[in-house]
């Protein structure tokens, strides 16, 4: 399966299959796989993945999403700006809805040329993203399915599995153009 890295070939790819990929959702949450197969499965499909695409090439997380931050995230961006806990949140941070803490703008703050200019230093949720390497995957379908329109990773992953566990004629998808 050709793997798909512009951001913007699986935007458009992830609405126009935006249907079957909720419906494959639905089909996850009643397939008969235990937690931790499927999570053997994602954890594979993941590896061969990420290993072949460059996140610094597509930054598209750091442009479309807003992390949440703790106190530990945000007590390491201090140090690494060398200003105080309070002066990150003074400066880059917001509280949302539900009271917790997330950048105050998009792109990201510490976005430079699809790099992180804190890297060492960025939120737990930022090292994690996309989230496909931690247990319990089939907790976290909706933003599985959401993750597909915004990383090229999220959408070859979920492409697979729809290859590999999903196999009925109606549910084959048309081959990617090239």
């Amino acid at each position: 399966m050709k793997l798909q890295t512009d951001p913007k070939v699986v935007e458009k790819l992830a609405k126009e299959r935006e249907k079957a990929n909720w419906r494959f959702r639905s089909f996850l949450k009643r397939a008969d796989l235990e937690i931790e197969e499927l999570d053997s499965i994602v954890h594979r499909h993941y590896e061969e993945v990420a290993s072949q695409i460059d996140c610094c090439a597509c930054g598209n997380c750091c442009r479309q999403m807003l992390p949440t931050l703790d106190d530990a995230d945000v007590s390491r961006l201090a140090e690494g700006l060398g200003i105080t806990p309070d002066e990150v949140v003074t400066q880059y941070l917001t509280r949302d809805d539900d009271n917790v803490l997330t950048f105050n703008r998009l792109p990201c703050p510490f976005l430079v040329e699809n790099c992180c200019r804190v890297y060492e230093h960025r939120p737990d949720s930022c090292r994690s993203y996309p989230h496909l390497q931690r247990d319990e995957f089939v907790f976290r379908l909706i933003q599985a399915v959401i993750n597909c329109s915004i990383c090229p990773i999220s959408f070859n992953v979920y492409e697979r599995l729809k290859a590999e566990l999903w196999h009925y004629p109606e549910n084959v998808q048309e081959e990617t153009p090239e």
